[in-house]
């Protein structure tokens, strides 16, 4: 009896079919982990395939190469924090601006916590000009702004206060926060390693929020 000879692994990938939404999901996980644990310039088209178990010549197919992943991860970022933070006041009665802002912070600061990506972009906004962290900072500051304004509602602005600067402060400082964490531990003397000194940060932000906010 005559034995087929054994096929070779890009063979038999080859000849499985081939589930479109699934490898396109692959290539862009494999993009966003490669991205957020060594930036660019572990960035290529060669790591992603790698990384996503396929073909690169996929990658072209269906993005068209890595302005095409930078493009799809930036989409992403634009719906971050509606997927990241919940749209509901977790039973918290808002009745002032300041309530909704406390929430906000606490909502924010744990979402950064838990997106090494986006605390890497934060990074990068303040240390490197591309075009590829332009094009991923704009997506991720439009979607902030549209969700702040979707969630004052009707509420009404403080008098007396600009808002708009109060709240890009407020954020920066948590945002340095976080990243400043994931360095060194720590900020300014201020450990930032555990549970209970989180606590403590988050006891800051209010009492700040409340202070300028009443």
């Amino acid at each position: 009896m005559l034995q087929m000879p054994e096929m070779t692994a890009q063979q038999n990938q080859a000849m499985r079919p081939r589930n479109r939404a699934n490898t396109e999901r692959a290539i862009f996980l494999a993009a966003r982990s490669l991205l957020a644990e060594h930036g660019f310039q572990g960035f290529g088209i060669n790591a992603v395939a790698r990384r996503a178990g396929c073909d690169k010549q996929l990658i072209y197919r269906y993005y068209g190469g890595l302005d095409g992943l930078i493009e799809a991860i930036g989409e992403e970022l634009g719906s971050w924090v509606n997927d990241k933070i919940p749209q509901d006041t977790g039973g918290m009665f808002i009745l002032t601006y300041g309530d909704l802002m406390e929430k906000l912070s606490m909502y924010f600061m744990e979402a950064l916590r838990d997106d090494p990506l986006v605390c890497k972009i934060v990074a990068w906004e303040v240390s490197q000009d591309t075009p590829q962290v332009r094009r991923l900072s704009e997506s991720r500051m439009k979607a902030l702004s549209k969700w702040l304004e979707k969630m004052r509602g009707s509420l009404t602005l403080p008098k007396g206060v600009d808002t708009a600067t109060t709240n890009a402060l407020l954020f920066a400082s948590i945002q340095h926060l976080v990243i400043s964490a994931s360095v060194s531990g720590q900020f300014a003397g201020v450990p930032l390693k555990t549970e209970k000194d989180w606590d403590k940060v988050a006891a800051a932000v209010r009492r700040l929020v409340r202070a300028i906010y009443g």
